[in-house]
C-alpha cells in the first residue's frame, strides 16, 4: 500500500466486552454480527465522508480477522487521514471531518443491537 495513508478506526472493539467476547470466542454468529455492525457504521460514515470525486467514499471497507473476529472500518486513500483529522478543512453541507469517528459514536447503540441480534439468531433465539 505504498504512498497511501490508511485510516482505520478499530472502534468496534469499543462496543463493550459482551460484543467483543461474542466475536473473540469464535462464535460464528458473533463474528457475523461484528461484521454487520461494521457495515452499518461504514454506511453511515459514507453519508458524512467529504465527497468531491467519490474516491474517498469508495475506498471505505470493513475487514475482519478470521481468527479473533476483530473488526475494523477503514478508508484508504492518499488523503484519508488528513480529511478525517484536519478539522480546519471546509466540506460540503452534511460532510465533515471525523466522519468515521463520529459515525461510530452516533451508531454505537445500533451497532450493539446488530451484534446482539446476530448472536441471538445464532443461538436460535
Amino acid at each position: 500500500m505504498s504512498g497511501k495513508s490508511n485510516i482505520v478506526f478499530k472502534s468496534l472493539s469499543t462496543l463493550g466486552s459482551a460484543a467483543k467476547s461474542a466475536a473473540s470466542e469464535g462464535s460464528a454468529s458473533g463474528k457475523r454480527g461484528m461484521f454487520l455492525a461494521g457495515e452499518h457504521v461504514l454506511g453511515v460514515a459514507n453519508t458524512r465522508v467529504p465527497h468531491e470525486s467519490g474516491d474517498l467514499q469508495r475506498s471505505g471497507a470493513v475487514s475482519q480477522d478470521d481468527s479473533t473476529g476483530a473488526t475494523a472500518v477503514s478508508y484508504d486513500t492518499d488523503y484519508a487521514v488528513r480529511q478525517h483529522e484536519d478539522e480546519s478543512l471546509s466540506h460540503d453541507a452534511g460532510r465533515e471531518s471525523k466522519f468515521l469517528e463520529n459515525s461510530m459514536i452516533s451508531e454505537r447503540e445500533t451497532a450493539l443491537a446488530i451484534v446482539a441480534q446476530a448472536v441471538k439468531k445464532g443461538m436460535g433465539l
